[in-house]
C-alpha cells in the first residue's frame, strides 16, 4: 500500500506542476497581448496627435523694407482629412501678414490625408520704415484633433542680400552690322515664391532684340521662374544693316510683381560689309547673238568700310550657255574701291530671239551679292538669208538688162 500511495502522490505532484506551468504561460501571453494592445493604442494616439505637419522649403529669407515676402506652405496629414485654421503671430509692427489660396485671402484650409504641396501661401508686406534686424514670425495650423507650428525668419536689411539677379555670361560683344549677337543670360529668382517676369529691351532705332528660353525655339515676352530657382534665357540682338561703327548699349529688363531686374548689354559695331555688281553706266541689260561671245564690263564694288577678301565670281545662265570672267577671283578689295571685270557671255546655238536672264554672283569671305542681267538674243533666220540672196539676184539681173539694152 505504501508503494501505491507514493506513486499517487508523485502523479498528483506532476499534475500540479504542469498546471502551474500552463497558468504561468497563459498569464504571460495575456500580459504580452495586453502590452501590445496598449502600445498600438499609444502609437495610434501619437499619429493622431502628431498627424498634422506644416512646412516650407525656405523658412529663412532676406528682404528689404517696403518689399513683400511670400512663403509657400506644404502640409502633411497622417490622419483623416480635416479642416485646419491658420493664424500668425510675431508679425513686425506696421507689417501685414496674410494667408492666400486659390487667388483669395483665406483663414482656413482643408488638409487631406497624405502630402499637400503648396496648399497655401503666407505673405508679409513690409513697411518702408521697418527697422533693419531679424524678425521671427510663428505660423499656427490648428486642426480638429492635431496642430503644428512653423517659425519663419526675416532678415530685414537695406542691402540687396539674397535679391534676385539677371546676369549674362558675357555682356559685351563686337562684330559687323550684318551679323547677330547672342547673349546667354541667367534669371535667378531668390524669393520663396514663383515669379512671372516680363522681358523687354530698349533697342536702338532699327535694331531688334528677342528672348528665347533655353532649350526652346520660340521667342517669348515673359518667363516663369520657381522660387529659389533659375531660368536661362538667350537674348539675340540684330543691328540694322547700315548701322554706323561705334558702341551701343541695349538695356534689358525682367519685371515681376515684386521686383525689377536690370542688365545692360553692350555691342560694338566694327564696320559694315556690303558688295554689289553693276555696269559702268548702271545698265543691267545687253544684247547678244546666238553662239557668239559677247563681252560685258562688270564693276565689282566694295560698299563696305572694311576690306573684302577672297571674292569669287560665278554665274547662273540658261541651259547650254557659257559665262566666263576675265578674272574669276579677286584676292582683296579695299573699302570703297571698284574692280573692273569682263564677263564673256555666249548664248547657245539653239537660242531663239528673245529676252533671257543671267544672274552673276560675287561671294566674298565676309558677304555676297547677286545681280540679274537681261540678255536680248538676236538670231538670223533662214528666210532672212533667202531674202538677201533674192535681192542680190534681182539687182544683178537689172544691171545685166541695162547693160544689154542701154545702147539701144
Amino acid at each position: 500500500m505504501k508503494k501505491k500511495s507514493t506513486r499517487w502522490m508523485k502523479a498528483l505532484g506532476f499534475a500540479a506542476l504542469a498546471s502551474c506551468m500552463v497558468f504561468t504561460t497563459s498569464a504571460g501571453v495575456f500580459a504580452a497581448d495586453t502590452a501590445t494592445s496598449t502600445s498600438e493604442s499609444e502609437d495610434a494616439n501619437r499619429v493622431i496627435s502628431d498627424g498634422l505637419e506644416m512646412s516650407t522649403s525656405y523658412p529663412g529669407v532676406s528682404a528689404k523694407p517696403g518689399s513683400t515676402v511670400s512663403f509657400d506652405l506644404d502640409f502633411a496629414n497622417g490622419g483623416s482629412g480635416e479642416l485646419v485654421s491658420l493664424s500668425s503671430s510675431g508679425v513686425p509692427d506696421g507689417a501685414t501678414g496674410y494667408f492666400q489660396g486659390g487667388g483669395n485671402t483665406i483663414s482656413n484650409v482643408y488638409v487631406k490625408n497624405g502630402q499637400n504641396s503648396a496648399l497655401a501661401t503666407f505673405s508679409v508686406d513690409l513697411p518702408e520704415d521697418l527697422a533693419e534686424g531679424t524678425y521671427t514670425i510663428t505660423l499656427t495650423a490648428q486642426g480638429e484633433t492635431s496642430s503644428d507650428t512653423l517659425d519663419l525668419t526675416l532678415n530685414v536689411s537695406q542691402e540687396d542680400l539674397g535679391a534676385s539677379t539677371l546676369t549674362a555670361d558675357y555682356d559685351s560683344q563686337e562684330g559687323t552690322s550684318d551679323g547677330t549677337f547672342t547673349f546667354n543670360t541667367t534669371l535667378q529668382n531668390n524669393s520663396t515664391s514663383d515669379q512671372s517676369y516680363s522681358l523687354s529691351a530698349e533697342s536702338p532705332d532699327g535694331w531688334t532684340t528677342t528672348f528665347t528660353p533655353s532649350g526652346e525655339s520660340n521667342n517669348v515676352s515673359s518667363v516663369d521662374v520657381k522660387g529659389g530657382s533659375t531660368s536661362s534665357v538667350t537674348v539675340t540682338v540684330t543691328p540694322k544693316k547700315d548701322a554706323d561703327a561705334g558702341d551701343y548699349e541695349i538695356p534689358i529688363t525682367a519685371k515681376s510683381a515684386n521686383e525689377t531686374l536690370n542688365l545692360t548689354l553692350k555691342v560694338k559695331i566694327t564696320g559694315t560689309y556690303s558688295l554689289s555688281l553693276t555696269t559702268q553706266d548702271q545698265t543691267l541689260s545687253f544684247n547678244a547673238k546666238a553662239n557668239k561671245k559677247t563681252a560685258v564690263v562688270i564693276d565689282v564694288v566694295n560698299n563696305s568700310n572694311l576690306p573684302l577678301t577672297n571674292i569669287n565670281l560665278t554665274a547662273s545662265a540658261p541651259t547650254d550657255w557659257t559665262v566666263e570672267f576675265s578674272e574669276s577671283t579677286i584676292d582683296s578689295l579695299e573699302a570703297g574701291k571698284t574692280k573692273e571685270v569682263t564677263a564673256y557671255v555666249t548664248p547657245s546655238q539653239s537660242s531663239i530671239s528673245g529676252d533671257y536672264a543671267v544672274t552673276m554672283t560675287a561671294s566674298a569671305t565676309e558677304t555676297s551679292s547677286d545681280q540679274q542681267f537681261r540678255v536680248t538674243v538676236q538670231t538670223q533666220t533662214v528666210w532672212g538669208v533667202v531674202g538677201v540672196v533674192v535681192i542680190i539676184a534681182i539687182a544683178a539681173a537689172l544691171v545685166a538688162v541695162f547693160r544689154k539694152f542701154g545702147r539701144h
